[in-house]
């Protein structure tokens, strides 16, 4: 796919425009980055310019002042911190046990598959039979492992600066709809409000779907490998491992273990993010606050040999020791 950043396209000879006019509305690149990521995971994919921009669309275009979202206990800080900012315009949130149903009363469920940090996995036919719209926030799980829609939710959401763009270097968001009605309103809400995504991004989305199963594939293997070795560890106390994709979040003592260990290893960053080729490893109580553990770790694994990731990870937690 040629990049193209074109922000304006001439009319036709009769002065109408054409497939593309003004870049607010749509352009080639991203175009073809949402028709590739509408085909894997069977829907019509609406790009924005971070994950927090497409939740931000996707809530803002779906709810009115006073309606109610079913979020998730566990899931991304950074969405229930987007909710609450929210709240000023008249939206509220509860939380709730997504292993379960959802609670009664609200206008929006929203899932995540897997939780970020603590791994759970929803209970999609329970969410399925809710009667308000159901959003699965897929960053985690990736079209790889787990395709929503194909389980009764209506929108699936991503971080595409995750898994999906794959190399720490594309910031964007995505929305997958069910219903193409949907899409189109959703895009056309997207269009006045202008949280529209760049062609750069997108072009380098489209050179991370291009391996997105092989890195997924590889990055979980090594991850369960990581994961198990974890559990013998005497310096860990506790190991959440979904059994698909490549994050992993386990406990140990307290935060001051925790800084310890992020900040003893050589092979593994330590940094935010996750879902690239390179490992990363950062203690979760420095954003997250009491709502986590204080010894909380999460590792996302790259694609490093996963006996150089352990080596390099079990001589930091030996620091603890």
């Amino acid at each position: 796919m040629t990049l193209d950043r074109s922000t304006m396209w001439p009319y036709d000879e009769h002065g109408e425009k054409g497939e593309y006019s003004y870049a607010r509305d749509r352009t080639p690149t991203v175009v073809a980055a949402e028709d590739a990521l509408g085909e894997l995971e069977g829907g019509s994919a609406l790009l924005f310019p971070s994950g927090a921009g497409a939740t931000t669309a996707l809530v803002l275009s779906q709810l009115r002042p006073g309606d109610t979202i079913a979020l998730a206990a566990g899931c991304y800080y950074g969405t229930g911190v987007l909710f609450e900012t929210l709240e000023r315009w008249g939206l509220h949130h509860v939380e709730f046990d997504q292993t379960g149903p959802p609670p009664d009363g609200v206008q929006l469920v929203w899932l995540e598959a897997p939780s970020n940090p603590f791994l759970t996995m929803p209970d999609l036919e329970a969410a399925a039979a809710h009667p308000a719209p159901v959003v699965v926030d897929s960053t985690a799980a990736t079209p790889v492992h787990l395709r929503p829609l194909e389980h009764g939710a209506d929108f699936v959401v991503h971080s595409a600066t995750k898994y999906l763009g794959g190399h720490h270097d594309v910031l964007l968001g995505a929305v997958v709809c069910r219903d193409p009605a949907a899409a189109e309103a959703l895009h056309l809400f997207r269009t006045r409000t202008g949280i529209v995504a760049a062609p750069d991004p997108a072009w380098l989305l489209l050179r991370g779907l291009k391996t997105l199963e092989v890195r997924v594939r590889r990055q979980t293997e090594s991850a369960a490998v990581i994961a198990e070795r974890l559990r013998s560890h005497p310096a860990v106390s506790v190991v959440r491992h979904p059994g698909i994709g490549g994050m992993i979040s386990f406990d140990v003592a307290d935060e001051a273990a925790a800084r310890r260990v992020e900040t003893a290893t050589r092979l593994i960053v330590n940094a935010t993010s996750l879902g690239g080729t390179t490992s990363t490893m950062e203690s979760r109580r420095r954003w997250e606050g009491d709502r986590v553990p204080g010894g909380l770790l999460r590792l996302s694994v790259g694609l490093e040999d996963p006996d150089a990731v352990w080596a390099d990870l079990a001589q930091a937690l030996d620091t603890t020791l």
